[in-house]
């Protein structure tokens, strides 16, 4: 029988915390009431207590993560039988107890069957903490970091940086030394990872702080309660930290009550740094161009009735633009193509990426098989994803795998703007607010509604040229939509 395990209640006003440790792996056994994960809010820190025994199943929301109320966070399997964690080989002398502790690769999300090893900050033969951060894997969207389990020796790194690896794979192994745990004398339980961090900080002995987590075990607000206490005198760090650089100028007094700091969700902090990579890697490059929006608003307003009617879904501009930008891609293929090394990757389909605003940040959901469907097919599908991305219901799934992007920055009033390539996709589409414009036409000045375009595209693979072709092939399909319905 599965069990789920969800975020309890965290307080008046407060809607969100960040899962800061997991205390068991999934496969090992778990007891009623023992701690599993322990979450942080800017405010307190919140253990998760197991709902039953059993064994962990499944872990749903990794270290790092932004999770709301009553959001899932684990699965288990009551009554299951755990999988051993580490083998135990008893030396001969003196000796102690040594343990092979295996490092695996986290549960990634949902959906997500694939991460790549970016970064070791271990060595091989490297002492370890419990908790040192081992290595960085990074999915589409997200960066995991993986955890030591046990103090010890890094003794072998099985998965190498640039390697995919698949939830559950082994990753390394650590030699650990047998009670080699952060304890202190004569307590059975481990602190709170993030009491032991803040004691370190405030240079803080366990000897002055009085735990009042379960077994006496100690939590952040015990530490910082320690702090403030009067008569208790803070150890100086062995070792001071570096000062770290300044980040903004001074603030006046006056200024600085008038701020509020918050923290960048991981999120926004993913978003953030795929952005400045796209810009570090790629030679992108914008071109524009405007298109006559008279015909594709007059085909709409005359069969939006019959079409919403038919297919239950009502007729947008983005089904318009994504048959466009297919017709176009047929046409200018290396704009549906990415770079691989020294090899050129061209895509024989369409999965369209479309850039959705959320309240969470910019996430960009892809449409699979777009240069296969029809106009309601489209519709429908970008109806869904645009509702799931909102609600956050989005499988990382879902938004990997795409091969171009369109991005209406129109919604929010845009008339014009470079949109940012969404790597590794060499091309992306930006459009912008339709605006009633004068136009010269056969001689004459009528009032016309007019969009602007703007191709953003890695010039390393794509020609000025092809570029070019391409947005004229949009603008000339979406001029006369004939076109795209001949597929001429």
């Amino acid at each position: 029988m599965s069990v789920e395990v969800r975020v309890p209640a965290l307080g008046e006003s407060v809607t969100e915390a960040t899962v800061a440790t997991w205390f068991k792996k999934p496969g090992e056994a778990v007891a009623v009431d023992e701690m599993l994960c322990e979450l942080e809010t800017d405010k307190v820190t919140v253990e998760v207590p197991s709902p039953a025994a059993g064994t962990l199943a499944e872990v749903v929301a990794n270290e790092g993560d932004t999770v709301g109320i009553n959001a899932l966070l684990a699965m288990l399997s009551e009554g299951g039988v755990a999988a051993p964690v580490a083998k135990v080989t008893q030396a001969t002398g003196d000796t102690p107890l040594e343990a092979s502790v295996d490092v695996m690769v986290p549960t990634l999300g949902e959906s997500v069957a694939e991460a790549t090893v970016a970064t070791w900050f271990k060595a091989v033969g490297d002492a370890v903490a419990r908790d040192d951060m081992l290595c960085e894997m990074e999915t589409d969207k997200v960066s995991v970091e993986v955890p030591a389990p046990a103090a010890g020796t890094l003794a072998e790194i099985f998965a190498g940086k640039g390697d995919t690896v698949k939830p559950g794979a082994k990753l390394a192994a650590i030699s650990a030394t047998a009670g080699a745990t952060a304890r202190h004398p004569g307590k059975d339980v481990e602190d709170a990872p993030a009491a032991r961090k803040m004691m370190a900080e405030q240079g803080l002995s366990a000897d002055h702080v009085q735990g009042s987590g379960r077994d006496s075990r100690i939590m952040k607000e015990d530490v910082m309660k320690a702090a403030l206490a009067p008569g208790v005198t803070a150890m100086a760090p062995a070792i001071a930290p570096p000062a770290p650089a300044p980040l903004r100028a001074p603030v006046a007094a006056g200024d600085a009550a008038r701020e509020e700091r918050v923290k960048m969700t991981r999120l926004r902090q993913t978003i953030a740094r795929r952005l400045k990579d796209a810009q570090n890697t790629a030679a992108i490059l914008t071109t524009y161009n405007e298109v006559d929006m008279t015909e594709v608003m007059a085909l709409r307003n005359r069969y939006k009735d019959q079409f919403e009617k038919k297919h239950g879904v009502r007729l947008g501009f983005m089904s318009f633009f994504t048959k466009a930008c297919v017709h176009a891609l047929n046409e200018v293929p290396e704009v549906n193509a990415e770079i691989d090394g020294t090899d050129i990757v061209y895509k024989k389909y369409v999965h369209m990426g479309i850039a959705t605003g959320t309240p969470q940040g910019l996430v960009v959901p892809v449409i699979r098989n777009a240069d296969s469907l029809g106009f309601a097919e489209i519709e429908k599908a970008i109806g869904e994803k645009g509702r799931r991305a909102r609600d956050g219901k989005l499988s990382m799934a879902e938004m990997q795998g795409g091969t171009f992007t369109i991005s209406n920055g129109g919604v929010y009033g845009s008339l014009m703007s470079s949109p940012i390539l969404n790597p590794p996709q060499s091309g992306i589409l930006g459009m912008h607010k339709i605006q009633d414009r004068p136009m010269a036409i056969g001689g004459e000045i009528r009032i016309r509604p007019m969009m602007y375009l703007a191709l953003s595209y890695d010039h390393r693979i794509v020609d000025g040229k092809g570029a070019v072709t391409f947005l004229v092939r949009v603008k000339e399909a979406l001029e006369d939509p004939r076109l795209l319905l001949l597929d001429v």
